[in-house]
């Protein structure tokens, strides 16, 4: 049964990068309607090109076996999460916090929104905090 599901990433490490983007292309591939929110850190990694980097030797470690794997890189994952429908999406006053101009923010954010029509669309949708 396909649905709505969100994915709120405060911060966007290896690990909670990886958790989203591997849930997200899932939940997209399955028919669901995803979007992930972005806010500070997550944002700010995003924006800077260093979404699912490794930090630290754990994180390091953990990439490492992945890709003997063969599992694909979080923004790897998240892009073909975006291509299968899912939404790249951040708070309008969120994003201006971590001092971004929100149509700046156009390609890299599918929609910058306001917070009442976010929460809106999480009702009664499935919703993950990583």
């Amino acid at each position: 049964m396909a649905g709505r599901v969100f994915f709120f990433l405060q911060h966007a490490t290896y690990e909670p990068a990886f958790q989203a983007a591997s849930m997200g292309i899932t939940a997209a591939a399955m028919g669901d309607e995803v979007y992930v929110v972005f806010a500070f850190d997550a944002l700010r990694q995003l924006v800077g090109g260093s979404f699912g980097h490794a930090q630290g030797a754990r994180e390091q470690e953990e990439l490492a076996r992945a890709e003997g794997l063969g599992v694909p890189q979080p923004a790897r994952m998240l892009e073909e999460a975006r291509a299968l429908g899912a939404k790249l999406v951040a708070c309008d006053t969120t994003v201006r916090i971590c001092g971004f101009v929100p149509e700046a923010l156009e390609g890299t954010l599918d929609e910058v929104m306001g917070l009442a029509s976010l929460w809106r669309l999480t009702q009664g949708a499935r919703t993950l905090a990583l």
